[in-house]
């Protein structure tokens, strides 16, 4: 059997583009290798953290000539993972969305940039009059723009964010290198708790931030109804890029 190179690294079929961050990432975070049961690479890409990806990135005009420079780092990290022989790239920021086709621009292969392109999927799977929930790192900055760049029609999606959770605050935003894995989970039940409270149209979940994942298990407990995260996402990428033959009985 001849084996063709060409790469560094083998055994990977899907890359990941991550925000810069020196916070703890348990099991369920997209940082955390050992939450997938398949190996995937990682790539950081350098001086951007969760504020500037989610807030100053989201306060440029995509379009403009500004954006498309600021974004260079995200894009030299796709050709990389590209060239280290990734099938697919995805991103640690479902905010990422506004830079999808710029990364689709940039590299040969298939990019899913957000979890958010997951919504309009379950969204067309609820009964007429349900919504998708989505729980986001910062409800305020997740505008018209991020909806409609993961062609989300916002009359089915109900959001609500993470402000004023002091926990995810201190990692997600000011990068402190401790985590109180317990209050985190208790604060993202209780935004979980807030989506849903006195009504009855949420027909389910989609965690935005890949820092959430870990709390996902504890969320569906609460709210009982389906809960979608980023390693959904990354897992069904992975699916359609590393196809193997079934086995089975006939």
């Amino acid at each position: 059997m001849l084996l063709t190179g060409g790469h560094n690294l083998y055994g990977h079929r899907i890359g990941i583009l991550m925000i810069e961050g020196r916070f703890p990432r348990p099991p369920g975070a997209i940082g955390n290798a050992s939450t997938f049961p398949f190996p995937v690479m990682h790539h950081v890409v350098k001086g951007f953290s969760g504020s500037r990806t989610v807030r100053d990135l989201g306060a440029l005009d995509p379009a403009g000539d500004e954006f498309g420079k600021v974004i260079g780092p995200w894009l030299d990290g796709a050709r990389y993972l590209e060239d280290q022989g990734c099938h697919a790239i995805t991103t640690s920021c479902g905010f990422a969305v506004l830079f999808q086709s710029h990364l689709l621009g940039a590299v040969n292969i298939p990019v899913f940039a957000s979890s958010l392109m997951l919504v309009p999927l379950i969204a067309a799977t609820l009964q007429r009059g349900k919504k998708v929930g989505i729980i986001t790192a910062e409800a305020s900055s997740l505008s018209a723009r991020h909806l409609q760049a993961a062609a989300i029609d916002p009359a089915t999606v109900q959001v609500v964010g993470m402000e004023g959770c002091r926990e995810f605050a201190a990692t997600a935003w000011e990068d402190r290198t401790t985590l109180d894995f317990g209050a985190a989970k208790d604060e993202t039940v209780e935004v979980a708790k807030r989506l849903v409270n006195g009504r009855d149209d949420i027909g389910a979940v989609l965690l935005e931030c890949s820092l959430l994942p870990p709390y996902a298990a504890a969320i569906q407990a609460a709210i009982r109804v389906p809960v979608f995260d980023f390693t959904h996402l990354v897992a069904l990428v992975h699916g359609a890029c590393a196809r193997t033959a079934f086995s089975g009985l006939l």
